[in-house]
This record gives C-alpha cells, sequence and structure tokens, in this order.
C-alpha cells in the first residue's frame, strides 16, 4: 500500500490498469469487408457484412439497406440469426472436412486393379462386375471406414463410374444431384450443366429423399417451391402445420406477428408447443402419426360441405384446374 498523489493507503493507481481494454477495441480491426450470404442450405438469403483481417473472418454484421417491396407491407429487414452470426467459424472449424474420402474398400479395390495396369474403366468394371466385390464394398455403405486420398484421385474414379456407367447402360443411366440452389447456386448450376451435357437426368433437390415434387401439385396445386415470404403478411388465415417458423424461417418469422397485428387467424398443427405456436389463435396437439387421419378428416369436410352437400362452383374450378381429381 502507498500514499501519495496517485494513490491511498488502501490502493496504488496503476496507470496500465485498463490496458486490457485495448485487446477488446483491436477484437472489431478488420482490413477490409465485403457483402455476401451464407450458403451453408438456407434459403433466407440474409445479407451480411464480413469483415476481413489478415485473410481471415474476424466478425459479421447485419444489412438492414433492403429494398422495400411495398409500403402496405413490413420490412424485409430484420434478416438473420444466430446461426448466421457464427457462420464464420465453420470455415475454420477443425470438424469441417478438407480433403475427399472414400470407403476404404472400394478404394483397396480400385488400387489393387489399377497396379494390375488395368485404366481407370477397366479397374472400375472389374470391381462392380464381381458379385463379391461388389457386395462387400456396398455393404461398407452407411458405416465408418473412409480413406483419405487426393482431389486427383477421387476425380479419376468418379469418371470411371461415370464413364462405365455410359458405356454399359447409357447416358440417361446417370442419375445427377448437385447442392441445392439456397445452398450454392454456382454449385447448382455448373452440376445441372455438367450432367446436361452428359446426357444424364437431373434429380430436382427435393427428389433424392422424398416424394414431394410428385405428391404436392397434385394435393396441393403447386409445387413445393415457397411463395415470397412477405406475401404470408396478406394471408388471412394461416395453418402452420409440419413448419416452427421461427426455428426453419427465423428470419422471416417477424411477418408472423405482424401478420397477427393485422387481424390474421393462425392455426397450429403440432404435437408439442413450438415456438411458433406462441402466436395460434387455435392449437392443435395432435399426437405424433395421427396427422394423416387428422388432414384426411379436414378433406372429408371440404368434400361434404363444398360439393356434396351444396356443389360450390369456386371449389369446383379449383380443383378442375390445379388438381387431378376425377371431376
Amino acid at each position: 500500500m502507498k500514499n501519495g498523489s496517485n494513490g491511498s493507503k488502501w490502493f496504488d493507481i496503476n496507470e496500465d490498469s485498463r490496458s486490457w481494454e485495448e485487446f477488446y477495441r483491436k477484437r472489431w480491426n478488420y482490413d477490409y469487408s465485403v457483402r455476401t450470404g451464407h450458403g451453408v442450405n438456407c434459403s433466407m438469403a440474409c445479407s451480411w457484412e464480413v469483415f476481413v483481417k489478415d485473410g481471415l473472418i474476424c466478425w459479421e454484421l447485419q444489412k438492414t439497406d433492403y429494398p422495400q417491396i411495398d409500403p402496405d407491407i413490413p420490412n424485409i429487414e430484420p434478416r438473420g440469426c444466430q446461426r448466421g452470426a457464427t457462420a464464420s467459424w465453420y470455415p475454420y472449424s477443425p470438424l469441417r472436412p478438407k480433403y475427399p474420402y472414400v470407403r476404404k474398400i472400394l478404394w483397396d479395390f480400385y488400387t489393387e486393379e489399377r497396379n494390375k495396369g488395368k485404366d481407370p474403366v477397366e479397374a472400375y468394371a472389374s470391381i462392380v462386375e464381381n458379385k463379391e466385390k461388389s457386395k462387400k464394398y456396398k455393404s461398407a455403405r452407411g458405416k465408418a471406414g473412409w480413406k483419405r486420398v487426393t482431389w486427383d484421385e477421387s476425380t479419376e474414379l468418379v469418371a470411371a463410374a461415370q464413364i462405365y456407367t455410359i458405356k454399359k447402360y447409357g447416358p440417361d443411366h446417370m442419375a445427377n444431384f448437385s447442392p441445392i440452389p439456397a445452398m450454392s447456386l454456382i454449385s447448382f448450376i455448373s452440376g445441372h450443366r455438367y450432367n446436361n451435357l452428359l446426357g444424364g437426368i437431373y434429380c430436382s433437390y427435393y427428389e433424392w429423399y422424398h416424394d414431394l415434387p410428385h405428391v404436392s401439385s397434385t394435393m396441393f396445386g403447386d409445387q413445393t417451391e415457397n411463395c415470397e415470404s412477405s406475401d404470408w403478411y396478406l394471408g388471412t388465415y394461416w395453418i402452420v402445420a409440419g413448419s416452427n417458423i421461427n426455428m426453419t424461417r427465423t428470419a422471416d418469422a417477424h411477418f408472423v406477428p405482424e401478420a397477427k397485428y393485422r387481424g390474421t387467424k393462425i392455426v397450429v398443427l403440432s404435437p408439442n408447443y413450438s415456438d411458433v405456436t406462441k402466436y395460434a389463435d387455435t392449437w392443435v396437439p395432435l399426437v405424433p402419426g395421427s396427422d394423416g387421419a387428422f388432414l384426411m378428416a379436414c378433406i372429408h369436410v371440404i368434400l361434404k360441405e363444398f360439393y356434396v352437400d351444396k356443389k360450390t362452383s369456386y371449389f369446383t374450378d379449383y380443383v378442375k384446374q390445379y388438381t387431378n381429381l376425377p371431376f
């Protein structure tokens, strides 16, 4: 303890005691910034300003200068979410795959055949046409056992498989799936174009994991593409089924309370009290697995009241134009 002009008997003033603040200030230093979004399979397309320091992303900032769509519709912003705010950590994550990987058993078979002097297509053919080898590498799917290879090695194997398929079965047996537009529009277009040049069949970004494209249009009169989210505001009666908007459409979720302020009635079908349920005028807590029966009951009521008991021209015209019902 010291006693003097810079202190007292209880403490001594240290001019460097606030030096830690400099670390905080430097945390937000940057060399330049760029305007971008997050191509991570998210259709929100939020606009962010990304700040770069020494070639590395150091932080991000939501932008709020979206053009106004309609003076009678709330502004598009604020947009962005917690996932977007932390997206800059992902490029540098130790868990991010940075190299191609091949099933080890398949790669072992392939290198064995290549070491025999066979060209890539012949080597691949000797594997898939061998029942024992083909069964072994296919049964390894869904399990661990990856082997890291170089980009040239992985490209060779993919090309060999495609050339083999085209020569043996024809180009129309090439089924292609490229990243969905919401993930990377450039990758989507380049993959689509590549497959078209080969003469292959392109699978949409839905068809590879469920049957929505084949069912949705016949049931609902439209494909599974989303309408402009700001148009939600104009709806007067919402039925939210199978979507927790606050989690899956975070940047557009503000249209829900704004629509309620306008007088929109909202019905939520959800087995649990999800985030979007708090906006509901009517919450239908369906037992898991009973949603199909519930919706068929709704269809029964609609058919009975608008067609069986009393034919309604609006209902009939809509069904004839947009669905395949036998009328």
